[in-house]
């Protein structure tokens, strides 16, 4: 069951609600811009937004902020999608486009210039930048300015006739070049760009910017609470200051402090760079933070809905560690994956007094957490792998695997004792040879002897060959955005991030393991049939998670 944790927000909307505000109706919208997929910071935005829109039945509107065609593509339109969904939310019949309001927004230009309140002007941006001032001076007013509403009208109507090449002219909304705020200082309305939309084509080659087509798409979509991270806080003013000149409906913007996760980055210009450049496979590799990627890695909605509950919602930036999101992935998995044996670093075992030509089939329990779960049948025979790691011939005092003279138990088997190693030419550990005791099926020895360890394992004879991939994070540094003097961010990428490993066996259940399909490899950790590479009797797993709990442990030390 997920959590219900109070937030500021909540309780904005619930005291409006109460009050009659809007009608108390709640309607709010996740607003992405198409330039990029989206990654685990947007999933907090995703679950506050729609589930603001579920507890108070209003509704959460799903609109594509596409204002700038030359970073926009139908490919990330239709990543974003899947991914809302994969999340759990639905928008139903309301899924806009701010390319939809193209024309009123144009309308309402025309409409702030006949007022006075917006103008052309030829300065170029870096022109702008120069006039526009800094933190502590003013800002300087564009000799263009003071052009007549007459010519204004005339120009910003032959810019959309397509009339003046790129960067030539823009229109800027007139306010304030001494404000305080620098955003207020004359902000560009429109810029020229003869791109192709990939919705409306050539239709326009001017593009409203974001800051000035945003409140208006809330506003005619009937947004009430328009809720954003902190960096737009400062862009507030001017939300409030067109919808009041415009004199139309006036959603409450509401700012919060995004999700910053430690050891990854969730800049998309960063994320580009590291697709662009190599440092990935593609935008849904399994060490992104794209939620295509942690998808792909075989993370659940439910457990990125618990994470983004958990770490609550506030207007103070702070990271948060991966190790509480790896701890939500863990929680609900190990409720949900049915345990399975695999052996990742095969060593053969050969039982050198198990019948020659015998087989049989012993039960296993499916997942301990889950009653309904039931058992499933492993088939176990003369020659059986273990994982290297799992033998020592000379085993400090500490290891209590298996060792010369030593015994251990096999899950769901037999006590084994280890009798003999057999070496190749280099004198590297090719197999060993072992006793079993009958008496000992499925349980303990009945006189009473005990092990130390349990060891998992696979039959040779039915082992499935198989391909894992094992996942760390992407970068060394806790905050790879904090970068050091001469350094790039790029410069703290782990090296050991992924590591293949092949001709790794599996028991016979996972032959016919589907696309996604998520279990836990015993003592392993969670693991997820890849959604790309697998293929029918090749299949390729990636680590989800490891069973180590480090959040557990940070949290007992907090006590």
């Amino acid at each position: 069951m997920e959590i219900q944790v109070s937030n500021f927000i909540r309780s904005i909307v619930a005291e409006d609600v109460a009050a009659g505000k809007n009608n108390g109706k709640v309607i709010t919208r996740f607003p992405p811009e198409p330039n990029g997929y989206l990654h685990i910071g947007h999933a907090k935005s995703i679950c506050l937004n729609f589930g603001l829109a579920q507890e108070f039945n209003g509704h959460c509107n799903l609109r594509f902020d596409d204002t700038n065609p030359s970073k926009e593509e139908q490919e990330y339109v239709d990543s974003i999608m899947e991914d809302v969904r994969w999340l759990g939310f639905e928008w139903g019949d309301r899924l806009y486009y701010a390319s939809d309001y193209f024309e009123q927004l144009y309308e309402w230009a025309v409409q702030l210039i006949k007022k006075g309140k917006a103008y052309v002007c030829d300065l170029s941006f870096e022109e702008m930048r120069q006039y526009r001032g800094t933190l502590t001076e003013a800002g300087k007013e564009s000799p263009y300015r003071s052009r007549s509403v007459e010519e204004n009208l005339d120009l910003f109507e032959r810019m959309r006739k397509g009339e003046f090449p790129d960067g030539s002219k823009t229109l800027r909304a007139k306010i304030d070049m001494n404000s305080g705020n620098i955003n207020m200082r004359d902000p560009v309305m429109y810029r020229i760009k003869h791109e192709d939309h990939h919705r409306t084509g050539n239709k326009w080659c001017i593009y409203p910017m974001y800051d000035y087509a945003h409140g208006q798409s809330d506003s005619i979509e009937g947004v009430t609470h328009s809720i954003c991270t902190m960096e737009y806080e400062d862009h507030r003013p001017l939300y409030d200051w067109y919808l009041d000149e415009l004199g139309i409906h006036h959603p409450q913007q509401i700012e919060f402090a995004r999700l910053n996760l430690s050891h990854t980055v969730v800049s998309k210009r960063k994320l580009l760079r590291l697709v662009n450049e190599g440092y990935v496979k593609g935008w849904n590799d399994p060490r992104m933070p794209t939620l295509a990627g942690i998808r792909r890695r075989g993370y659940t909605p439910e457990a990125i809905r618990n994470f983004c509950e958990r770490i609550g919602v506030g207007k103070k930036e702070s990271l948060v560690d991966m190790a509480l999101l790896e701890f939500c992935v863990r929680e609900h998995l190990n409720k949900t994956a049915p345990r399975v044996m695999a052996v990742l670093r095969p060593l053969k075992v050969v039982i050198t007094n198990y019948p020659e030509d015998q087989e049989e089939y012993l039960d296993a329990i499916n997942n301990p957490e889950d009653p309904n779960a039931g058992t499933r049948k492993v088939p176990f025979s003369k020659i059986l792998y273990i994982e290297q790691e799992d033998f020592m011939e000379n085993p400090p005092k500490q290891f209590f695997r298996l060792a010369p003279g030593r015994e251990v138990r096999l899950r769901y088997a037999y006590f084994i004792k280890c009798e003999n190693v057999v070496k190749d030419d280099k004198g590297n550990i090719i197999e060993i040879h072992c006793t079993y005791d009958p008496a000992t099926r499925g349980g303990d020895a009945p006189d009473g002897r005990k092990v130390k360890a349990t060891l998992h394992w696979v039959s040779a004879k039915h082992a499935v060959d198989a391909e894992a991939r094992l996942y760390d994070t992407l970068f060394t540094k806790e905050e790879p955005d904090n970068i050091e003097e001469g350094k790039d961010f790029t410069d703290y990428i782990n090296p050991k991030s992924l590591e293949v490993l092949t001709g790794c066996k599996l028991e016979p259940s996972l032959k016919d393991a589907k696309s996604g399909d998520r279990f836990q490899f015993e003592r392993l950790g969670y693991f997820c049939v890849d959604t790309v590479d697998s293929t029918p009797g090749k299949p390729v797993f990636n680590r989800t998670v490891t069973l180590k709990d480090e959040w557990a442990k940070i949290q007992k030390g907090k006590k």
